[in-house]
C-alpha cells in the first residue's frame, strides 16, 4: 500500500475523532440543554465552566485534549512521526469544524495542548504551564490561550523540532482567528473572566 494512503488515513482519522463534540454530549447527558445556548455558545470547556458543573468542564478538558493527543499517537507509532503530526492537526481541525455541527465548533484550545503533549511532551508542558501562569494571573482563558498558543512554534525550534514548530505556527495562527472577536473584546476591556456565567 502507497504510504500517502497512510498519510490520508492519518487525516480523516484524526479529523474524525477530533470532531467528537465532547462538550456538547457531557452537557446534554448531564441535563443541561445545549450548551451551545449558554454563554459564548462554544462546546469547550471554558463555556461548559458557566453551567456551573466544574467536573463536566474538566471532563470536556481532559476528553477535548486527550482525543487530539490519542490521533497523533495512534498514527505515529502505527505509521510514522509525521502520520502523527498529520493526524493531530486533522484532531484540531476536527474540533474547530466538525461535520456533525455544521462545521461549527469550539475554538481548538484543549486540543492544540494536546496535540503538542502528545507529538513534544516537554514543549507541550511548557505551553501548558504557560496558559497555567496566565490564568492564575489575569484570569481571562483566551488570553491565557493565544499567550501560551503564541510561544509554542519557538519552543519547538528551541527543542529542535521544526517540524513540530511548523505545526504548532499553523495551528496556533488558526486558533487566534478562532478568537478573534475575543481579542476584540480584550481590547476593549469587555472579555468576561473565567467562571463567569455570561459571555
Amino acid at each position: 500500500m502507497p504510504a500517502e494512503i497512510f498519510l490520508i488515513l492519518a487525516a480523516v482519522g484524526g479529523y474524525l475523532l477530533g470532531s467528537i463534540p465532547f462538550g456538547l454530549v457531557l452537557v446534554k447527558l448531564a441535563g443541561l440543554g445545549d450548551i451551545r445556548t449558554v454563554g459564548s455558545g462554544n462546546i469547550g470547556a471554558t463555556n461548559v465552566l458557566r453551567t456551573g458543573r466544574k467536573d463536566l468542564a474538566l471532563a470536556t478538558l481532559v476528553l477535548d485534549s486527550g482525543k487530539a493527543g490519542i490521533a497523533a499517537l495512534i498514527f505515529t507509532f502505527a505509521v510514522s512521526p509525521t502520520a502523527g503530526l498529520i493526524a493531530g492537526g486533522a484532531a484540531f481541525l476536527g474540533h474547530c469544524f466538525p461535520l456533525w455541527l455544521g462545521f461549527k465548533g469550539g475554538k481548538g484550545v484543549a486540543t492544540f495542548l494536546g496535540v503538542l503533549l502528545a507529538v513534544l511532551w516537554p514543549v507541550g508542558l511548557l505551553v501548558c504551564a504557560t496558559w497555567l501562569g496566565m490564568a492564575l494571573v489575569f484570569r481571562i482563558s483566551s488570553l491565557s490561550a493565544l499567550t501560551a498558543s503564541a510561544f509554542a512554534p519557538l519552543l519547538a525550534l528551541a527543542f529542535g523540532r521544526p517540524d513540530v514548530a511548523l505545526l504548532a505556527l499553523f495551528l496556533a495562527a488558526l486558533l487566534w482567528w478562532r478568537h478573534k472577536e475575543n481579542i476584540a473584546r480584550l481590547v476593549r476591556g469587555e472579555e468576561p473572566r473565567i467562571g463567569a456565567k455570561k459571555a
